[in-house]
């Protein structure tokens, strides 16, 4: 069970990656320089090797650019909490799919 200070701190992360990705959403519609990667090519593999703040951050910047991407501005960060959990045991299971993938097929449930 999440404590108190560790349940702030994973909302204030998710809360950071929808601000960001409601920034640069655009940037994504948008042709790739040289160097640069589409969220659409980061498998949930890749997601699965970062660890710790490096995975959680990763995960709240899927759910802040999908939230984005639909145009919305509010969350529910119980529903998040939820839906990340399931991301993870889809991506264990599916860890080819791309990240995106997973996370719009556990939204949709």
């Amino acid at each position: 069970m999440l404590t108190v200070g560790r349940h702030r701190t994973r909302c204030a992360i998710v809360a950071v990656g929808a601000l960001a990705a409601l920034t640069i959403v655009e940037a994504f519609a948008q042709d790739q320089k040289p160097g640069e990667r589409s969220i659409t090519s980061f498998a949930c593999k890749d997601i699965l090797r970062e660890s710790g703040a490096d995975r959680d951050v990763a995960i709240a910047f899927l759910h802040g650019y999908l939230l984005g991407k639909s145009g919305r501005s509010s969350f529910d960060t119980e529903a998040l909490r939820t839906e990340t959990i399931a991301f993870i045991d889809r991506c264990l299971d599916n860890p080819s799919e791309t990240a995106e993938r997973a996370m719009l097929t556990v939204k949709a449930k």
